[in-house]
């Protein structure tokens, strides 16, 4: 059925040395690995230095990192053993961080200087402004001089030095302050505006005084920063080329991915012992892989280490792996408990088109859920909700709201409610009632299937008899038969003596049982709501006779219920779903399977991290 998940087996692979790291990542490549050091093996720290080397890596990639080429990580066959490969790409490192420091230097320079040029073109781009010979003044001495700040929107200063002219003006939004006079007094400025949190704006005494001539001298100043940036780079490019740099830090992101995942393992002067999980049931893509890439190594399965908790793997088919994500929600599902992702994948659809049946909305749902599932993989749940509602748009005859479009398949819900109702309460029955089967069924699985013959299907028997005497009283003996069948389990398996509280748990079971069934009425009175909703939308749009006017009421009504509700619907399908449904069987006590990445995995993290 698919229903029971599998567990992990233990593997352990002996390898030269040497082959560590390949050995790594061509485990890593397949994707079923999970590494974990064996409890009965001395475990070691592989390179000893690693950490120390790696805060120094982390500290000149602070520093280098935006001149830096793109990391090359090397491939399987290119690996080496983790100490040499840490002592070469170390090695070439610091080469390129001694020939290339000045050219460095030199190039956070011009990026500054570049900068000041774009905030001050900003500034002046102003018309009639008027700035004082900068360069007589720089000629006249020490007497005179003249400041620019760009202020925060809304910052006044309180009082400014006297015997300076001031020129308060706007660019780009940002007010700024021109100031002309005494340097004594213009220097005082400059603990003003800090106070303000100001930002100077350097004046090179090279500069025009008319805001024409300035742009066209700080344009041809910029065009030489960026010429001289440009060779700058070149030059640059070269010397990582010369020390090979993306190789180094590949190298690097190989090593960091090296201390993450596998910093002590059992290793001799000449072999390794790697152990760990894999969820490649018979070992052939594991085998497979290694034997692609020439690894020698010996592989055998075993059981785990002593008091180890296999991690459990799931197993769906590609339509029903996005639903994995409501057992996730609790945990994982034990080895001795049932997967739901498949069922789930049935019944939250149905449920949720059911509270949202549109064709037009469930369209859109379906085109959003096709767009965004790339980015966001959550969002891959849209495309069966909204395929479900446009089916359910079509039984009650919907479509953007309006309902004199196409005729019904079976009904509309305002002009019948209570049908739209009892088929809820239908629906609840059958997903309780699957959930209370689920249970027996991993009693059977865990060795516990007698027990619960014996005492909790008695419950089940009484719970469906109960539904069926609504409809039928004369059936009313099917529940007392399923209560008497309860507590003569409870009296053979745990004695008299279980019977007051065998009689108390009844009880609870029951108020639980009915709780969860009623609470699906909810999808029901949902999906009256939507169709209400709907309703007011059209009767809003219209009540205005230009069509014209009513074309945005609709849009807008039906973007409102799209955004909205279907946030509101999504939530209450999720409930249903772990309240209603998973509290009958599943106590998610597994331990999930946590598979190692290959380090191009760990490239893209780290790049995500610093960008």
């Amino acid at each position: 059925m698919g229903l029971k998940p599998d567990t992990a087996r233990w593997f352990e692979i002996l390898t030269p040395r040497e082959q560590l790291a390949a050995t790594l990542e061509c485990l890593a490549a397949t994707d079923a690995v999970e590494l974990q050091t064996h409890s009965q093996a001395e475990a070691v720290i592989i390179v000893p230095d690693l950490e120390d080397a790696l805060a120094e890596h982390a500290e000149r990639r602070r520093k280098f990192e935006p001149w830096w080429p793109s990391p090359r990580i090397p491939s399987i066959a290119e690996a080496t053993e983790p100490s040499r490969l840490l002592a070469d790409a170390r090695q070439r490192i610091a080469a390129w961080e001694t020939d290339a420091s000045d050219l460095v230097v030199e190039l956070q320079r011009i990026d500054g200087r570049a900068e000041e040029m774009d905030l001050l073109r900003s500034a002046l781009h102003v018309e009639e402004l008027e700035l004082p010979d900068l360069t007589a003044m720089a000629a006249a001495g020490p007497l005179l001089d003249t400041r620019l700040y760009q202020l925060p929107p809304g910052a006044v200063p309180d009082t400014l030095p006297p015997s300076t002219l001031v020129e308060w003006f706007a660019a780009e939004g940002r007010p700024y302050l021109l100031a002309t006079g005494p340097a004594e007094q213009v220097v005082q400025l400059d603990s003003l505006m800090n106070a303000l949190k100001a930002r100077r704006v350097p004046l090179p005494d090279w500069l025009p005084a008319t805001a024409d001539e300035a742009l066209s001298a700080i344009d041809a100043h910029r065009e030489e920063l960026e010429a001289r940036r440009s060779r700058l780079l070149e030059e640059l490019d070269e010397c990582s080329r010369k020390h090979d740099l993306a190789r180094a830090l590949g190298d690097m992101v190989l090593l960091e991915w090296f201390a993450e995942h596998a910093p002590r393992l059992a290793v001799t002067e000449n072999f390794a012992w790697v152990t760990g999980w894999t969820s490649d049931p018979d070992g052939q893509i594991l085998e497979s892989e290694l034997q692609a890439n020439n690894i020698d190594a010996l592989m055998r399965f075993a059981d785990g280490p002593p008091g180890a908790i296999s991690p459990v793997v799931l197993r769906n088919p590609r339509w029903a792996r996005a639903f994995e994500m409501f057992p996730n929600l609790l945990g994982t599902p034990g080895t001795g408990e049932a997967d739901p992702s498949r069922l789930v994948a049935l019944i939250a659809p149905l449920l949720f088109g059911y509270m949202f049946g549109d064709v037009g909305q469930g369209a859109v749902l379906v085109a959003a859920g096709l767009w965004l599932r790339g980015r966001f993989p959550v969002f891959a749940l849209l495309v069966p909700g909204g395929i479900m509602s446009m089916v359910f748009g079509v039984v009650f005859g919907s479509v953007f709201c309006r309902e004199d479009i196409i005729p019904a398949l079976w009904l509309h819900p305002l002009e019948h409610p209570l049908p739209v109702l009892g088929v809820t309460l239908a629906a609840g029955v059958v997903i309780v009632g699957l959930g209370l089967l689920l249970d027996g069924l991993q009693a059977y699985w865990r060795g516990l299937g007698g027990r619960w013959l014996a005492t909790r299907a008695g419950v089940v028997v009484a719970y469906f008899g109960l539904v069926a005497s609504l409809f039928a009283p004369e059936l009313l003996w099917v529940v007392l038969a399923g209560l008497a069948w309860f507590l003569v389990g409870i009296t053979l398996t745990e004695g008299p003596k279980g019977l007051p509280a065998a009689a108390g748990h009844l009880a609870e079971t029951a108020l639980q049982l009915g709780v969860n069934t009623i609470s699906f009425v909810r999808v029901g009175a949902f999906a009256l709501a939507h169709a209400g909703l709907s309703a007011a939308v059209v009767g809003l749009a219209d009540s205005f006779e230009s069509p014209v006017a009513q074309l945005p009421v609709m849009i807008l009504g039906n973007a409102l219920i799209i955004g909205l509700e279907g946030l509101v619907v999504g939530i209450q399908t999720t409930r249903l779903v772990l309240f209603e449904f998973f509290i009958r069987f599943l106590s998610a006590e597994g331990r999930p399977f946590r598979p190692l990445h290959a380090p191009s995995v760990a490239l893209d993290i780290q790049r995500r991290k610093h960008t």
